[in-house]
């Protein structure tokens, strides 16, 4: 039985603890928070609500700790100091600032002998672990990675993080016409711009300065400087009215070509459409928790990502029923 701890009790800390429930070999302990413990209800009546605070007096009572953060500010700073103390387990989502977070992390994790996943989730994640297998299959040909339409977390989160800003959501929007260009083979140059848009549903509190708001966030890097981006200023009312659901989903595709002469060509395609953004991450992050498990009991230490994990190590069945039922 994994003893899993969750620091973080938002949308994302919510669905790894449903997600708990469905692995018969996962046991919730504890559940961390910055917020007053006795403010925070949580649907394991075995587990605990602990001030985060206190978190490593309960070292000894957690395999892995799962830390529920945003990427924009939380994870740079939770993960390495978490690794510490703990094996742990992120969802950072920043592509481009990975390398440095992975650096940060590995030495965390090494120098206290315990393991570190990063970036565990659908993308990065589950993508990017698609965009190595249809790569390495077809060298001749182009990676393509669309997103939406649905709700980024992180995107959000990092809206909610501009002065004067009470609640917000984005949407990832694929470009129709980019998808379609992709799924016919003719392999195009697209920009990032021409890939995607994005879509801002924003509250601002009282008397905060709309303009500006709208600036930092058309102006923001790595999240929608480089996109074509609309900003809507809405009412608390309108948003827990329209946009209360977080779905989301995409596609990697690959297409490329064999042949002596590179005459046929060949398109691979993985999609996800997910209702709960949130609960789908959390779902994977529960079975990377069983990996890290399995890596540490053999000695490994460091920060790994999605990457280096062996896929057998994902399930709870054996090799031999993987072997029979699923190979």
């Amino acid at each position: 039985m994994t003893r899993i701890g969750i620091i973080g009790y938002g949308n994302l800390g919510r669905g790894v603890e449903c997600a708990v429930k469905q692995n018969d070999d996962m046991e919730l302990k504890y559940v961390f928070t910055r917020r007053d413990p006795s403010n925070v209800h949580i649907l394991t009546d075995s587990a605990k609500v602990m001030p985060a605070a206190d978190i490593t007096k309960y070292k000894d009572d957690i395999d892995v700790l799962i830390i529920c953060g945003g990427s924009a500010t939380d994870l740079p700073k939770q993960t390495p100091e978490y690794a510490k103390s703990f094996n742990v387990i992120d969802s950072f989502d920043t592509h481009a600032k990975i390398p440095e977070h992975f650096a940060n992390v590995d030495k965390s994790a090494k120098d206290s002998g315990h393991i570190a996943l990063i970036s565990v989730g659908w993308d990065p994640g589950m993508f990017s672990l698609n965009r190595v297998y249809a790569s390495s299959i077809l060298p001749d040909g182009e990676d393509y990675t669309f997103w939406g339409r649905g709700v980024s977390q992180g995107h959000s989160d990092a809206i909610r993080r501009i002065d004067g800003v009470a609640d917000a959501r984005q949407y990832t929007c694929p470009v129709t016409d980019a998808i379609e260009a992709v799924r016919s083979g003719k392999q195009p140059v697209l920009t990032t711009r021409q890939k995607h848009t994005r879509e801002c549903y924003v509250v601002a509190k009282e008397g905060a300065d709309k303009a500006r708001i709208e600036k930092e966030i058309k102006e923001m890097p790595n999240y929608f400087a480089d996109y074509d981006t609309t900003v809507t200023f809405i009412t608390q009312e309108e948003l827990d009215r329209d946009h209360k659901g977080i779905p989301h989903g995409g596609m990697v595709i690959r297409s490329g070509k064999t042949g002596w002469d590179c005459e046929n060509s060949h398109v691979i395609e993985y999609s996800l459409n997910l209702d709960s953004n949130p609960e789908f991450t959390a779902s994977v992050l529960i079975a990377y928790a069983r990996a890290a498990m399995r890596m540490r009991s053999e000695g490994v230490t460091g920060c790994k990502t999605v990457l280096d994990i062996p896929p057998a190590y994902l399930s709870s069945l054996s090799g031999d029923e993987l072997r029979s039922h699923m190979l």
